[in-house]
């Protein structure tokens, strides 16, 4: 095998009972991830490459399959729908991957729980018996479901799916899956106050930040819940690898906001960075506190700097500017001495001798 950590196999399922999201249609049942090892994420969380560590890079064969980065804003996100109060009674899954904090492709299958259903759960989510009549069973998709979970950071809205996923593996017997799990419950609470003690169901939070899904359909459950991640991790610059360590902690301040050096040549600037950055958000914040800036982790009116990742600044044609962004613009209309500066820039002027 060309890698130390498995390649994981494009599935040979058939596009009878899932669909491709339409905007991702290209034919295939699923897309061609490489599940990287443990010490792979290790080394990638260390560092903060985008590739893997030279000790697992091993020369590539020419299959075409692409490969599966661990940067930043990459993870996947998982939902599932049960038949009844059983948690391994799975009638629906839905699976979307994230790119730089954006939808890359998505994934959904209905499942045959060869069980009954409640007409409880029936009432939340609509699928009825009949619409699973000729839908695959879970170990009929399980290799599908390996495929895209294996050696991601998999983010759920609370631990129901991760726990519906391991009973359902466990009563059929199959092996459990090796990835790293986030949820996404505990990420909410932590990097927004407001959301500490109550209101952090998914359907709440993603109404207070505009996030319009179709509640109960676990691919659009699965979406809603990872955009709402990649705005975590944007909004707190933590990637999704830190929030793996940092929703195990207790709850209290996620943020890298601190003081300038007043030797600095920056001094009295206040920083605010937004997108994806080429280097670690904390470094970045390092590196405007050593020049003399304030870092801060929101737009206001003591922002001076705006700095966006130069990633964001070569790929905002056609799509929304991030919330920092827009509040930054809308400031300056207004009169607020403000610049807004691509990453690349930013790091020119804090490194300019004094």
């Amino acid at each position: 095998m060309p890698y130390s950590c498995a390649l994981l196999e494009l599935g040979a399922g058939a596009l009878a009972h899932h669909r491709v999201a339409e905007r991702n249609r290209n034919g295939s049942c699923v897309p061609a991830p490489a599940g990287a090892c443990q010490k792979c994420r290790q080394c990638l969380a260390q560092a903060r490459l985008t590739g893997a560590c030279l000790q697992c890079i091993r020369q590539p064969t020419n299959s075409g399959r692409a490969t599966k980065g661990q940067g930043e804003m990459d993870f996947v996100a998982v939902d599932v729908e049960t038949a009844n109060p059983d948690a391994a009674s799975i009638c629906q899954i839905g699976i979307v991957a994230f790119e730089n904090g954006r939808v890359k492709e998505s994934w959904q299958s209905l499942v045959n729980p060869e069980d009954y259903f409640d007409h409880f759960n029936v009432s939340i989510h609509g699928i009825e018996q009949h619409a699973i009549r000729d839908a695959p069973t879970f170990p009929q998709i399980f290799e599908t479901v390996r495929k895209w979970l294996g050696g991601a950071v998999v983010a759920t809205h609370t631990s129901f799916d991760r726990v519906a996923l391991a009973r359902a593996i466990e009563r059929h017997g199959l092996q459990s899956v090796d990835c790293a799990w986030l949820d996404i419950a505990r990420v909410v609470r932590r990097a927004w106050p407001e959301f500490s003690q109550r209101g952090y169901s998914l359907a709440n939070v993603a109404s207070k930040f505009g996030i319009a899904f179709a509640h109960h359909n676990a691919e659009e459950d699965a979406r809603a819940a990872g955009e709402i991640l990649a705005r975590a991790i944007e909004e707190t610059g933590m990637t999704a690898s830190e929030w793996l360590e940092r929703a195990r902690k207790p709850i209290g301040p996620a943020s890298i906001a601190v003081d300038g050096n007043p030797e600095g040549h920056l001094y009295g600037e206040v920083v605010v960075f937004t997108g994806v950055l080429n280097i670690p958000r904390r470094e970045a914040a390092q590196l405007a506190a050593n020049a003399g800036c304030e870092v801060a982790t929101s737009v206001g009116k003591s922002t001076t700097l705006l700095v966006i990742g130069d990633q964001d600044v070569r790929r905002l044609a056609g799509h929304e500017k991030s919330s920092k962004h827009r509040k930054a613009e809308e400031l300056i209309a207004k009169g607020q001495a403000m610049r807004i500066l691509g990453e690349g820039d930013f790091r020119c002027l804090v490194q300019l001798p004094p």
